[in-house]
């Protein structure tokens, strides 16, 4: 894929004012100017940046309906009733109930948590789960990563005597659920001033919190921060203001010392001898939290999570793990398949969006092959397998383009939908399908523009090599935890050339381990391109080109670094 580079150029006053950090701070002009993109001009806003205190977190009861689900808490607590804890099967979910579970467990017994089943119960709240709440003795549900469109399952456990706190983030209807208290801070009627918690993050403020109501000490919550920060990475949400406090934190807790269940994770992961990222949580940590809903229940995640003994917890993480590789290979054959499907359709026409459908696709894997889907063709991507007399799909997008607003265009036709701008999971009737497809194509081509679906990369500084050195990174980690709204800085250096020692590795020889030099610095940099040794003869030809990259510790030569090769463009 030929990505377009967007260089991030600063006006003169963020130069001067990117010039002026640098000296207070002590700091390369390189990494002061991001500060100034951030919008921090100030040598006390990048103290605060670079020292994210717990202090600063936002006061809960600022949330519409904490008072009254803090309230309903206690009466619960204070009248001996049963409490359950209910979350979606995915890592935001499992983690959420985790949280919660776990922090109450403190100080009440009469509790339980509640994971439903992804092939028999579908997504949110079922009459399943509602059935078990009553059959245990239920009448509070405290439900986490899920609920915000749950009116009829909320109304029907209200008629059988069972109360709802709903702990949601994703996009509400204009008609909230009947439920006791709804946090989320994105309700229209809502002024919370950060609007982008995860449901772990929201979980997390509902027992911040209960905890200020009854006098418990804030320090009893900081053990969880672990949690927060495993769910902010991987649910993808915006790593600013409160959502980067509490990954900072959680990272530190990761890093030292993690709950048994995290640290059986970390361990099978062969995370246990590095500084964990928010990186790691993504691509290794996650997945495993992931795949036991994908594959079987998401209730195995929050046993380990929540599990007191480490040995059970390492036979836990190892039955995680087999699921994980389980999921790989389904992940594998069905993105294949979906693959074909999508190069047939490219031969007859070039649509602007793809939406395929296999009635025998694996339900949990459809989010996974859909995100693939759109890093392949960078246009909006929905995959769809049947479920009974239904259609389950799992929607991804590219970045500017609201996928749940183009959803909820066809909501009419739509059983259940719901999500954020970028991801979305919805629910139709199977011969709705062809119907659903033509609508959500013709919003599609009706408000995307060439400029949502053209492959860019963001570079925020073209530099020499002589600027890289162990001084720069250092400081450029100070800018962690990295994710959307905080992404990890690209930079570009041009007229490189192959040291002469670059060549071609992976098992099936499709990356390239570079060593460059520029024309500007005697230093050679080592250097990994993923993916991407179809440019091996044109680099090893020892012709000039240009490469967008990020900095990275070396893993295998501890203090030193290398690049990690985002795109190359050949020299004209």
């Amino acid at each position: 894929m030929n990505f377009k580079w967007n260089i991030d150029e600063l006006s003169e006053l963020q130069q001067k004012q990117a010039t002026e950090l640098s000296e207070k701070l002590n700091m390369s002009a390189v990494l002061t100017s991001q500060l100034v993109k951030h919008g921090i001009t100030t040598e006390s806003g990048a103290k605060r940046f670079f020292r994210p205190q717990l202090s600063d977190l936002i006061n809960p009861f600022l949330m519409k309906d904490m008072d009254l689900a803090v309230d309903r808490l206690n009466d619960a607590i204070g009248h001996k009733e049963r409490i359950l804890v209910y979350g979606d099967y995915d890592v935001d979910g499992c983690t959420a109930v985790a949280l919660v579970y776990k922090f109450l467990q403190q100080f009440y017994s009469n509790i339980d948590y509640y994971i439903p089943d992804r092939y028999d119960e579908g997504y949110g709240v079922s009459k399943k789960g509602i059935d078990y709440a009553k059959q245990q003795g239920v009448s509070l549900i405290i439900i986490l990563d899920c609920g915000i469109k749950a009116h009829e399952a909320i109304e029907y456990a209200k008629s059988i005597g069972i109360d709802f706190i709903v702990c949601d983030h994703h996009m509400p209807d204009e008609t909230l659920p009947p439920a006791y208290a709804i946090l989320n801070p994105k309700r229209t009627d809502d002024t919370y001033p950060f609007k982008h918690l995860c449901g772990c993050g929201v979980g997390f403020k509902f027992m911040q919190a209960f905890a200020k109501n009854n006098g418990i000490p804030f320090s009893k919550l900081i053990s969880l921060l672990d949690l927060c920060a495993i769910s902010i990475a991987a649910d993808l949400v915006e790593v600013t203001d409160e959502n980067r406090i509490l990954a900072y934190h959680g990272l530190k807790m990761l890093n030292q010392t993690p709950s048994l269940g995290v640290r059986a994770i970390i361990d099978i992961c062969g995370l246990s001898d590095r500084e964990i990222t928010m990186s790691d949580i993504m691509f290794k940590i996650g997945p495993r939290l992931n795949a036991s809903g994908r594959m079987e229940n998401g209730r195995l995640s929050v046993d380990l999570l929540v599990q007191k003994d480490y040995t059970a917890a390492i036979t836990m993480a190892k039955h995680i793990d087999e699921y994980n590789d389980q999921r790989r290979e389904v992940d594998k054959m069905m993105t294949v398949e979906a693959n074909h499907i999508v190069e047939k359709i490219e031969k007859q026409q070039h649509p602007q969006c793809i939406v395929i459908c296999d009635e025998n696709w694996a339900k949990g894997v459809i989010g996974i092959v859909a995100a693939r889907l759109t890093e392949m063709y960078f246009r909006p991507t929905i995959v769809l397998t049947r479920d009974g007399q239904f259609a389950c799909g799992s929607a991804r997008s590219v970045s500017g383009f609201d996928i749940y607003a183009a959803i909820k265009s066809c909501r009419d036709i739509l059983i259940n939908f719901g999500g954020h701008t970028y991801a979305c999971g919805m629910t139709i009737r199977w011969e709705d399908v062809d119907k659903f497809r033509e609508r959500f194509q013709q919003y599609v081509k009706d408000h995307i523009s060439e400029q949502h679906t053209e492959p860019t990369i963001h570079v925020d500084s073209v530099i020499d090599f002589s600027t890289i050195n162990s001084r720069l990174y250092h400081d450029l980690k100070r800018f962690s935890p990295f994710g959307p709204g905080n992404a990890k800085p690209v930079f570009a250096t041009r007229g490189v050339y192959d040291f002469g020692t670059s060549k071609v590795v992976g098992r099936n020889q499709e990356h390239i381990k570079l060593e460059l030099v520029d024309s500007k610095s005697p230093t050679v940099m080592n250097g990994i391109a993923f993916g991407q040794a179809q440019s091996a003869r044109y680099i090893k030809s020892r012709r000039s080109f240009d490469i967008a990259y990020t900095i990275e510790e070396n893993v295998y030569k501890r203090g030193t670094v290398q690049l990690q090769i985002e795109d190359i463009h050949f020299s004209e």
